[in-house]
């Protein structure tokens, strides 16, 4: 079968736009057409300031909703990135394959940094690393498509790089992998600013719905949202972003396009409302299950524990290649 692998980092509470850009796919195609690997990277969660006891409990958190989504750990390995040893044993050998240009050319450090210093902090050198460990977490396992939208397809490549290297210096050791942006992916914007994605890292709540938030929350927030000027309901992304943001979720909701929606509706009001409604009833399931595992810890404690077993069983090999191929000496 056909090996994929992705991650979630644990950054921030879980979104709607985690939920129906990715998470939904996941458990309903990826699973089942795939040897799927899903992993909470944790890991990556180090490279700027952070709360150690938020990233611990936003770990265990984001581990319980991967479940709750519908991922299943019998079709699937669900694990955390810091209990596979492997990740961090390959990230080392990848840098000294990298170069510093790759790493400063990468669009997302570029953007990070300047905002960490003007914040007074420093920069951490894992921020300009990090692509190299995301390169590991894929390689380490003989990844064959790793399923990211457009603002990932860079690591991607990156990784793809590294790989073809590292089998051109040392021998054949890597699969190289390939990006696999999802034919139809829901676009979730902010409510309150919708030409920007909703982040679970942005701090402006009023315009995100995070996957645990009550019902009559999701309803506030999305009767908030900003809309646009004129009164067409249609979809254009580029002239009516508002509008075209509730068309997305509203069709992600319903599996079809916002194309079938355009025009449907007389008013932004009835549109935000069953956009609303959708939205609720969609999150109900999830949550359901979130409170079921919530109440059963010893439960996500063993998923996690066969699946962090599971996944060093797969990476430990390939990993040990990788050190005998560069020149290390096995342990003895």
């Amino acid at each position: 079968m056909t090996r994929v692998f992705s991650g979630i980092k644990p950054t921030g509470h879980l979104t709607l736009g985690n939920y129906l850009g990715a998470m939904r796919r996941w458990a309903q195609v990826d699973q089942h057409q795939a040897d799927a690997l899903f992993c909470v990277v944790d890991l990556h969660a180090l490279t700027v300031d952070h709360d150690p006891a938020r990233v611990f409990r936003l770990s265990r958190q984001t581990a319980t909703l991967l479940l709750a989504s519908g991922l299943d750990p019998e079709l699937c390995t669900v694990f955390v990135q810091s209990h596979v040893d492997e990740h961090a044993r390959l990230s080392y050998l990848l840098e000294c394959v990298a170069t510093d240009g790759e790493m400063r050319r990468m669009i997302q450090y570029k953007e990070k940094a300047p905002r960490e210093r003007e914040r007074g902090g420093s920069v951490r050198l894992s921020l300009l690393t990090y692509p190299v460990l995301m390169a590991a977490d894929i390689l380490a396992y003989g990844t064959d498509e790793v399923p990211v939208g457009e603002d990932q397809t860079q690591h991607v490549e990156l990784t793809r790089d590294l790989a073809v290297r590292f089998n051109q210096r040392y021998g054949h050791t890597f699969v190289v992998p390939r990006a696999t942006p999802p034919k139809v992916a829901a676009r979730i914007m902010n409510l309150q600013d919708p030409t920007s994605k909703m982040g679970k890292s942005d701090d402006s709540g009023p315009g995100i719905v995070y996957l645990l938030d009550e019902p009559d929350v999701v309803r506030k927030k999305i009767m908030r949202a900003v809309t646009d000027s004129g009164s067409d309901v249609v979809y254009d992304p580029e002239g009516r972003p508002g509008v075209a943001n509730l068309l997305e979720i509203l069709a992600a909701c319903q599996d079809v396009t916002p194309q079938e929606l355009s025009g449907a509706y007389d008013t932004y009001g009835a549109l935000k409302k069953d956009t609303a409604e959708a939205v609720v009833e969609v999150l109900r399931p999830l949550q359901e299950r979130h409170r079921a595992l919530c109440a059963d810890p010893g439960h996500v404690d063993g998923v996690l524990r066969t699946g962090a077993e599971r996944a060093r069983g797969m990476a430990g090999p390939r990993v040990d290649a990788a050190y005998r191929a560069i020149g290390l000496p096995p342990a003895l």
